[in-house]
């Protein structure tokens, strides 16, 4: 079944489907957060989404990452996209598969309306969150903190620290004994996502 525009946003509030539409948003890691993401924003219909990692898909990532068996061993961000096509045509989607580093950060998003951090390592939180804030200042970056385990639900949160905004317990890292599942993994995306809808529309409408 071919499907048209009119059909897809047939369910949204006609006001901010031109606020989705317009709004360019980065994505940074391709896994767990990101690609829960992605898919998130896909499906309320955000205009275009870049996004970048250098993985490729293990077993292992089954659990909490949206992909599927016979795409093990692909690239991530391959994977991603022609997951995200079958979801979408109204989205357009930049996929970026190299390794992200402080110099060609601000040249992949430097169109981005809003930030979404997905690493699964400190290091590259840290190194991503201070290279936003320091290149685009003006531009929020929602980063995710906190979300290994199960249960405990209600420790999850948002926290604002001028235009960074933290998702998750700020507690639980990934360590043996307590993996990242995708209950909770995705609790904290689709914070991330929600997030991401309330400041375009706050901002644009």
């Amino acid at each position: 079944m071919k499907m048209n525009k009119e059909s897809f946003f047939s369910a949204h509030d006609p006001e901010i489907i031109p606020i989705l539409q317009n709004a360019v948003v980065g994505i940074a890691g391709c896994g767990g957060l990101g690609s829960n993401v992605a898919f998130s924003l896909t499906r309320v219909g955000i205009g275009k989404i870049i996004f970048a990692d250098f993985d490729k898909i293990e077993p292992s990532n089954l659990n909490r990452q949206q992909f599927f068996t016979e795409q093990i061993g692909k690239s991530k961000v391959i994977a991603l996209l022609e997951n995200l096509r079958k979801i979408s045509s109204f989205t357009k989607y930049q996929p970026h598969e190299v390794k992200l580093h402080e110099k060609n950060i601000p040249l992949i998003y430097k169109d981005v309306d809003i930030m979404v951090e997905a690493f699964d390592k400190a290091e590259m939180k840290k190194m991503l969150i201070e290279t936003w804030l320091t290149t685009f200042s003006n531009k929020p970056i929602i980063a995710g903190s906190g979300l290994a385990g199960f249960g405990e639900t209600s420790k999850i949160h948002q926290k604002k620290i001028d235009n960074l905004y933290i998702c998750g317990d700020e507690e639980s890292d990934v360590k043996e004994g307590i993996s990242p599942m995708a209950p909770r993994v995705g609790i904290v995306a689709n914070m991330q996502a929600n997030l991401v809808l309330e400041l375009l529309i706050k901002k644009f409408k």
